[in-house]
């Protein structure tokens, strides 16, 4: 077997983000304080020289690469974009933030280039080696961003229970896939689908799948394996709860693509099951629990968990439309997320943190602008017609009923129709609350300019959603 040279042209956008990290790294040692924007810029260019080499090397074909632990498909490349997409947002929204806590080091960005190259690892891992390796890459940066403050204990908590839950969790799911090894003889993704769609289901690969599920799960936050992510979510600086729960929701999404759709696939009447229990667990316990929540990081934690219902919604299903919409679902969640998170970096300011639901009183009265965007987020988030929240759970939904499971549909109504009262409550705070801060909102530039195109890119895509749905369409074909 010999290495084409060729392979590596399609690697450019891993081979420029890692080279790029690196110098970062390097050129921060010899920044002042004042000069470290440099290092902001540096990562923000590099964020988009690596989506434009993605779409420049894409064909719209499938390669594989080295021996085939990595492939270059439609799926990979599209997922890739809006990563790209969610990551230079959590950036652009983290500048401020962070120079005003003291924070604002190139190591952030060194962290984050190389927590987005573990997901661009894991989106084109044709292996479980490969698999693994993008997990670990991305969950050991965000370990360190979550303790990245240091000083507060509450990140050094959240880093703590992240890291332990996340070893764990790690340790299951290289359990299964060592035992999926033992049974097939390969490390390729492809080649053990086909081997095992040979095979007659027994105790041992049921055995496997569990343990991937669980792995998979708790990445993603499902019930029962969701402990972590509140307290996470809580207690990590906001730009940095702002990426785990946007980018990594996107790699995680792939993982479940990658190692029960095409490796298990085979499986599916046993994998559906666990999914069930696990969407219907996650609607409930996070559209119920996110009610009693006063602090607004860990309402969308327990928002977070109920959108994770939905998108399991759509991949067990167990067809192209189903793995579409999951794949639309967890795109515009991300651009969601990064909203609503952005916003409370918005209200932030030095010694202050946003992150009670009581921090919006009024903010209409401060700035209607803004409290529109908030607006066209929350109601996104609760499914409500014209944002792209409504169209992302009708099509989950919709493949749902396509595979006879109108009751599951149904359930999944009920605790929507449950989660639209948190949404709803803090608008109401916004609108018909009086402002216990009565200073107008004056942001800087930048991150007006990235809250008013994401606010307007959730209510754009729920008014013509119909070119991000083709193409995943195209892409899950």
């Amino acid at each position: 077997m010999t290495l084409d040279p060729g392979q590596f042209v399609l690697l450019m956008p891993e081979i420029f983000v890692l080279t790029m990290a690196c110098v970062i790294l390097v050129v921060d040692l010899f920044l002042s304080k004042k000069e470290r924007v440099i290092s902001y810029w540096l990562t923000q260019i590099t964020v988009v020289i690596a989506a434009v080499l993605t779409i420049a090397v894409s064909n719209g074909e499938t390669e594989l690469l080295f021996f085939g632990t990595f492939i270059a498909d439609p799926m990979a490349a599209a997922l890739k974009v809006f990563i790209y997409i969610v990551v230079g947002l959590a950036f652009l929204y983290s500048r401020h933030y962070l120079a005003l806590r003291g924070l604002f080091k190139g190591e952030f960005y060194v962290l984050g280039l190389f927590a987005m190259l573990g997901t661009m690892v894991l989106v084109s891992a044709h292996s479980l080696l490969t698999v693994y390796l993008g997990l670990e890459l991305l969950s050991l940066s965000l370990y360190a961003l979550v303790a990245f403050n240091r000083d507060t204990y509450s990140c050094s908590e959240a880093a703590m229970k992240y890291f332990v839950l996340g070893a764990l969790s790690s340790g299951m799911l290289l359990y299964g896939m060592s035992i999926l090894y033992g049974l097939t003889g390969t490390l390729d993704i492809d080649l053990m689908g086909q081997i095992l769609a040979q095979q007659e289901t027994h105790v041992g690969l049921v055995f496997a799948v569990s343990f991937i599920v669980v792995g998979v799960s708790f990445k993603l936050g499902a019930v029962p394996f969701h402990m972590w992510l509140p307290d996470v979510y809580q207690g990590a600086p906001t730009p940095v709860t702002l990426y785990i729960s946007s980018a990594s929701k996107i790699a995680a999404f792939a993982m479940v693509m990658r190692l029960l759709v095409e490796s298990v696939g085979s499986l599916q009447p046993q994998w559906e099951g666990m999914l069930i229990v696990l969407a219907v667990l996650s609607l409930a316990i996070g559209n119920v629990v996110a009610i009693a929540q006063t602090n607004l990081k860990r309402m969308l934690a327990y928002s977070t968990i109920s959108h994770i219902g939905f998108l399991l919604l759509g991949v067990l299903s167990g067809t192209q439309a189903g793995y579409a919409a999951a794949m639309f679902y967890v795109i515009t969640y991300a651009l969601m997320a990064a909203g609503a998170f952005g916003m409370i970096i918005l209200l932030s300011r030095a010694g202050f943190e946003a992150d009670e639901i009581s921090d919006f009183k009024g903010l209409n009265q401060r700035n209607s602008w803004f409290a529109l965007m908030m607006l066209i987020l929350m109601f996104s988030m609760a499914g409500v017609p014209p944002t792209v929240g409504f169209y992302a759970k009708l099509s989950v939904l919709q493949a749902v009923i396509n595979v006879d499971m109108v009751w599951l549909a149904a359930v999944a109504v009920f605790f929507a129709v449950i989660g639209a009262f948190y949404y709803i409550r803090l608008v109401k705070v916004m609108y018909f609350d009086d402002a216990e801060d009565k200073e107008p909102l004056e942001p800087h530039f930048d991150l007006r300019f990235g809250l008013t195109a994401n606010g307007l890119a959730v209510l754009l895509l729920g008014l013509f959603p119909g070119s991000l749905m083709a193409l995943c369409h195209q892409v899950m074909s």
